[in-house]
């Protein structure tokens, strides 16, 4: 491994899907507040939902989301209810009937609930809502778990999108962490998805994983691309064992050290590359023609905490358990926990924990990161003249930019920073240098690589 790539590609930083960052959330945060920030949306601007299902019906030992292990399908039931009445209680909170532009299912496994919950509450989202006519309508789900009418159905209620998490195909890493699920198992679940009519495949691979090698996620990313998935996004693993109690389950000398990380990110990505794939910011791929390439090509590409998106939406209204929305004020954050969650919407409360307000250079240093974390470019000053800044504004990153791009990582031309080929896998801690949020933060973060 390079020896400059070597020495950032340990430090640890943020991912970046938001800016100011999910841990600078702030605790007693109020529906009252929330309410207000709704009240005075655009009610002529399409809005995004998200929906989160905290529930898998297996439990993998790689994952850092906030998740509950299904074992019986009570608690599921009667999460989808309760999520059925939330909402009823976030429309009511919206100035008028709004349309629609993205909505997106995740967890957990959002397939854990039935083909009829699942039914129901999206015949509820229809009876508050309306769709823009280019809707993507997305669902996560679990090919070990997916059942043959579940696909139907999903392709039925108009879902135009399905994402997998393959991760990796090599079967000694499977058992390391977990989830062992063949190509053919993913095969028969793309079919049947694109069969009952949902156009949009998505794949998940991670890199980084205990026992994984060069040679086996490049096999891992054949197989993909043989299923013909039309995006694909390639991820490091993060091991978080202080945050996720089941990675305390993989064994950390299975995991491949930075430089071995670093070339299997290398090897895979060049690896999708030669299989057609175009590449898309940090860490995604996407088929040549496939709405996200050409939101990169023309400038339009955006990031979210669903990672890059076509999604041009101002607002993103979050539901479920621990689940993130955005508005033009500020983010805001579900209660994480189910039963404070369920007792909050029992009681007619929206369920909110956390929330921050947009302040002082919030909106304009968060352009200038998602620029540069969706393009690779970014003219700081230009921005800054967007938002009435003065020329220059930007010159605390300096230090840190000039860094990196000493080592070649990044050319620097006034307020114009362009990451290299060589400091593409590394924007994040070219991003960082414009995080004011960053220094006094106690946060733990994931490497860069």
């Amino acid at each position: 491994m390079d020896p400059i790539l070597q020495r950032y590609a340990t430090r640890a930083t943020p991912r970046y899907t938001s800016y100011p960052t999910a841990p600078h959330f702030q605790k007693g945060f109020t529906q009252t507040r929330y309410r207000e920030w709704l009240d005075k949306l655009d009610r002529n601007d399409p809005i995004s939902l998200y929906l989160h299902v905290p529930f898998c019906r297996q439990m993998c030992w790689y994952c850092g989301c906030n998740m509950k292990l299904a074992s019986k399908y009570d608690p599921v039931a009667n999460y989808a209810k309760t999520l059925r009445k939330e909402v009823v209680l976030t429309a009511e909170a919206l100035p008028d009937r709004m349309k629609i532009s993205h909505l997106h299912w995740g967890g957990g496994t959002p397939t854990a609930l039935n083909p009829d919950d699942l039914e129901a509450l999206m015949a509820e989202v229809h009876e508050w809502w309306d769709f823009t006519p280019d809707a993507e309508v997305a669902i996560e789900s679990d090919p070990r778990t997916l059942t043959a009418e579940m696909a139907a159905r999903i392709g039925a209620m108009g879902f135009t999108r399905a994402s997998f998490g393959v991760q990796e195909f090599d079967l000694r890493v499977q058992k390391a962490i977990n989830r062992v699920q063949p190509p053919e198992m993913v095969r028969k679940s793309v079919d049947q998805l694109r069969g009952g009519g949902v156009a949009g495949i998505n794949f998940d691979l991670i890199y980084g994983l205990p026992f994984q090698t060069v040679g086996s996620i490049v096999e891992t990313v054949k197989l993909s691309a043989a299923m013909r998935p039309d995006r694909v996004a390639l991820f490091g693993y993060a091991h978080v064992p202080w945050m996720a109690k089941n990675q305390r389950m993989i064994d950390e000398d299975s995991l491949p050290k930075a430089a071995e990380r670093a070339a299997q990110a290398a090897a895979a990505a060049e690896a999708l590359v030669a299989e057609g794939y175009v590449a898309i910011g940090l860490d995604h791929f996407a088929l040549p023609g496939d709405a996200l390439t050409v939101a990169a090509g023309n400038g339009t590409l955006r990031r979210n905490f669903q990672g890059y998106t076509t999604d041009q939406a101002k607002t993103m209204v979050g539901m479920g358990a621990t689940s993130i929305g955005r508005t033009p004020s500020g983010y805001v954050q579900n209660i994480a926990e189910t039963g404070a969650w369920s007792r909050a919407v029992e009681e007619g409360r929206l369920p909110v924990a956390k929330g921050l307000p947009f302040v002082g250079e919030d909106l304009l240093r968060g352009d200038v990161i998602e620029r540069l974390m969706c393009d690779g470019y970014v003219d700081a000053d230009a921005i800054g003249a967007r938002h009435g800044a003065a020329a220059g504004w930007w010159e605390a990153a300096l230090p840190q930019l000039q860094e990196m791009a000493v080592d070649g990582l990044l050319t620097l031309r006034g307020g114009r920073v362009a990451m290299t080929e060589k400091g593409r896998p590394l924007v994040r801690l070219a991003a960082a240098a414009f995080d004011t949020y960053l220094q006094d933060s106690t946060a733990r973060h994931s490497v860069a690589v």
